[in-house]
């Protein structure tokens, strides 16, 4: 097993938690709702759904009821991976996307059919111990009463704002008087109350077949919208097989297509191949983990798309003979430029949660763009992801926007085992940022023995197409001038929040470690 040390050398608000049962996620509000189902005798599966489900009401600008979710779950024996994203409508007219650039960014057009419901319900189905409904208490309370808006949500919120001042239903229902909830003020969201006892009382069938789901495609139908009530009844979560890597000395996994955690696995697989004695903040290492990073989006960019688009296997691009191959071309003094392009950058939240029995759980659940596409479903609080925009409209890509398809997702849970034990869940939120951030986290711990929130906590680099490469605050200036004499192109960060916000829980020998991100408002909580 990985041996870490105990120094904190980056400037954090955090220090790691240390308990027998922990739940780590980017809003406090949050995070307690989960212990507090561990309290009353759920698992980390209970734990890990009310952190998120609470998420759609206190970080809206992250995800909502309209989102997508994927999981990884440990149940103490084997590992199980869910798919819950959504698909395309079934009447959706590509030939309109034809000639553009790129998909639209707002509206309809961007919508795809909801999913974070359907994993709720298979997750807590499967492997829940509490009653579904009690899962909904915390966010209940917080929708219907109202909840103090903690400060970097709050300034996600205003950013949000100033981007969505043409957008009526998003002004409407999350920005009363035209203006975003400052820090402390308190806020409440009658709509998604009542939604969220629907779904609570019919174990998500109201939202996908009952008055919630004629709601939806209602106001689909009235704006002109593909999507429709038939979308919705066929939607269905998938519990998938979890991709592997074996990775000096532990086994790595990620969901298969059409999540990008082959990204991750892919530029881990290629770092394996290089050299690995520099120092963790060095120019060296920084280096070779762009140019692997580079390679590997390139790759997935390319190649991931819905898994039965797609031409190649997850299994071709994690060959030891490719792998080898796009190792062999990292010049290890100069930088290149493999063509890779960039998704949009959105908002995602992350969960991970463990408890004393041993099962561990990694979720992340995303509307992909803060309040998603726009379109609030008028008297819900369903604010629709726009997670169509994550289709390509080049004619012949894998990842082509057709009818009754699943698009390229930017989302992805990370998990690590050591020989037939649990060891990690763990995720990087920030759209393209989470194949980097989970290369740049884990590196750290399990190549040079950083403490878990000392990973967290490191200054991160994140790529922004060809040779750009912008450097968070808190790197060395010689390392960065270093790396630009090689020809990395150093530009500005873009954003805020554009270096993602990390969260993980760690097997100790006794006991789990949570690390929370001081990049969010967010904690590891445990006893």
């Amino acid at each position: 097993m990985p041996t870490f040390g105990w120094v904190l050398p980056y400037p954090s608000r955090r220090s790691p938690v240390l308990a027998d049962n922990v739940v780590a996620t980017s809003q406090p509000l949050a995070a307690q709702a989960g212990l507090a189902m561990l309290r009353r005798g759920g698992n980390a599966v209970d734990a890990a759904l009310a952190a998120a489900i609470t998420l759609t009401v206190v970080e809206p600008t992250g995800n909502g009821l309209g989102s997508d979710a994927f999981a990884l779950v440990w149940d103490g024996r084997t590992l199980h991976g869910l798919n819950a994203s959504g698909r395309s409508p079934a009447g959706l007219d590509p030939e309109r996307f034809l000639g553009r650039e790129s998909m639209p960014l707002w509206g309809w057009d961007a919508v795809t059919v909801p999913g974070a419901v359907s994993a709720w319900t298979a997750l807590s189905q499967r492997f829940g111990a509490l009653e579904f409904a009690a899962l909904f208490e915390p966010a209940v309370a917080y929708a219907a009463g109202g909840f103090p808006v903690s400060p970097l949500v709050a300034a996600a919120w205003a950013a949000e704002a100033s981007a969505r001042r043409d957008q009526p239903e998003v002004t409407a229902a999350l920005l009363p008087g035209g203006r975003p909830p400052r820090p402390g003020q308190r806020f409440a969201l009658a709509d998604q109350a009542r939604t969220l006892r629907a779904i609570a009382e019919s174990h998500g069938e109201r939202f996908y077949r009952g008055d919630v789901a004629e709601r939806i495609a209602a106001h689909a139908a009235t704006s002109g919208a593909a999507l429709s009530a038939e979308d919705l009844d066929a939607h269905r979560a998938d519990w998938v097989q979890p991709l592997a890597l074996a990775y000096r000395g532990v086994t790595v996994h990620e969901l298969p297509p059409n999540s990008q955690g082959l990204a991750a696995l892919i530029a881990l697989g290629i770092l394996q191949r290089l050299p690995a004695e520099h120092p963790v903040d060095s120019a060296d290492a920084l280096h070779t983990r762009i140019e692997a990073t580079k390679l590997a989006l390139a790759d997935v960019y390319h190649h991931v798309a819905d898994p039965a688009a797609m031409k190649t296997t997850p299994e071709a691009l994690l060959d030891g003979g490719h792998l080898s191959r796009r190792a062999g071309t990292v010049d290890p003094v100069r930088a290149i430029d493999p063509g890779h392009g960039l998704p949009h950058r959105g908002g995602t939240v992350y969960v991970a949660a463990a408890d004393a029995e041993g099962t561990m759980v990694s979720f992340i659940q995303s509307s992909f763009h803060g309040f998603g596409a726009g379109v609030v479903v008028p008297g819900t609080g369903i604010s629709l992801s726009n997670r169509g925009a994550g289709f390509s409209t080049v004619p012949g890509h894998p990842n082509q926007v057709t009818p009754g398809k699943r698009p390229f997702h930017t989302t992805m849970p990370g998990f690590v085992r050591v020989g037939q034990r649990a060891l990690c869940a763990f995720g990087v939120m920030g759209a393209a940022l989470q194949p980097q951030g989970h290369v740049q986290v884990l590196t750290r711990v399990v190549e040079h023995g950083q403490n878990p929130q000392a990973a967290v906590d490191a200054p991160r680099w994140r790529l922004e197409g060809g040779l750009d490469v912008a450097f968070e605050p808190g790197h060395d200036p010689a390392v960065v001038a270093e790396l630009a004499r090689r020809g990395h192109r150093v530009v500005p960060a873009r954003g805020m929040g554009g270096f993602g916000g990390a969260q993980i829980v760690w097997r100790l020998e006794h006991g789990w470690l949570g690390a929370s991100d001081p990049r969010k408002d967010g904690q590891a909580v445990g006893f």
